[in-house]
């Protein structure tokens, strides 16, 4: 009897482990009273689900696409969050950043198997070819983290030579959703208002280019990937209705994926741009093109 009531408290204790941790804090200052912070909202339906709720819609997909805003500090700290609690739900096959290039792969997979060992890389910007561009005050716990897994952490972006090739000689983008003109049309908007407005015209066309060929990139490497996949990236990446979901479709990828866009509170989202929306505490608001303006 004393055996079997052992080994009943093991199974209860064994099942209580792999509940999912809570969410992290807030950790961004504004929107801290906003009646949608913290919450998470499937798009299909409008209903409101728990965050364990979200695990257990994602961990049904082949591929995850998170969508982030670069400067907040919640997102990547719900990005940290959200690779522990998939791998806990089931094996993770690889997680794909944005914020590594193909050139720097050949690092980041020596890194690996030094953090595996036991050992925590030096200097990111050497041991990693990490690019000062992405805050690693920001991105560090989590590049750490994925470096001690089991699975790999690929690169999910273009090659600076890559980028300047665009320039010389813009490819030719098959795919009739991500070629579409209307897409194409509001992805130039997005260029020129990101640009302050500043842009010639003239260069409005090769910047196109390198946005959707960052998005074709991004879904070939997802594709690639072992499987199942999580690609972290900036929102507009990876909103179905502008970006990697219309490549995907393109190559013949349509089903299998979930869009989590990670948004400030007082954002729109809507089912048009991803399949979940998570509310976050907000980064005070800049303006970027202040300093730019004569």
């Amino acid at each position: 009897m004393r055996v079997v009531l052992l080994s009943c408290l093991m199974l209860l204790a064994a099942c209580q482990s792999r509940d999912a941790l809570p969410p992290p804090a807030p950790l961004a200052p504004m929107g801290r009273e906003h009646a949608d912070l913290g919450r998470i909202v499937d798009l299909a339906s409008g209903q409101s689900i728990s965050p364990e709720q979200l695990l257990e819609r994602l961990a049904r997909a082949e591929r995850v696409l998170v969508g982030e805003q670069h400067d907040n500090p919640d997102h990547h700290a719900l990005q940290l969050w959200l690779s522990r609690e998939l791998a806990r739900a089931r094996p993770q096959g690889s997680v794909l950043m944005e914020m590594l290039n193909p050139d720097q792969q050949g690092k980041v997979e020596l890194a690996q198997v030094a953090a595996r060992a036991g050992r925590t890389p030096g200097d990111p910007f050497d041991a990693l070819g990490w690019q000062p561009g992405w805050d690693w005050s920001l991105y560090g716990p989590l590049v750490l983290h994925q470096l001690r897994q089991p699975y790999p952490l690929l690169a999910a972006n273009l090659d600076r030579a890559e980028i300047m090739q665009i320039y010389r000689q813009r490819p030719a983008l098959e795919g009739e959703r991500s070629s579409a003109a209307d897409v194409q049309a509001r992805l130039l908007d997005d260029i020129r208002e990101s640009h302050c407005g500043l842009l010639p015209d003239s260069q409005l066309p090769v910047m196109l280019a390198v946005q959707q060929q960052r998005d074709r990139r991004m879904a070939e490497v997802l594709l690639a990937a072992p499987q199942p996949a999580m690609l972290l990236a900036g929102a507009f990446h990876v909103r179905k209705d502008l970006g990697v979901p219309l490549h995907l479709a393109d190559l013949k990828a349509q089903t299998g994926n979930s869009v989590l866009i990670l948004a400030e509170v007082g954002r729109e989202v809507d089912a048009s741009m991803a399949d979940y929306v998570w509310f976050t505490a907000a980064q005070p608001v800049q303006d970027h093109c202040a300093k730019l303006r004569p």
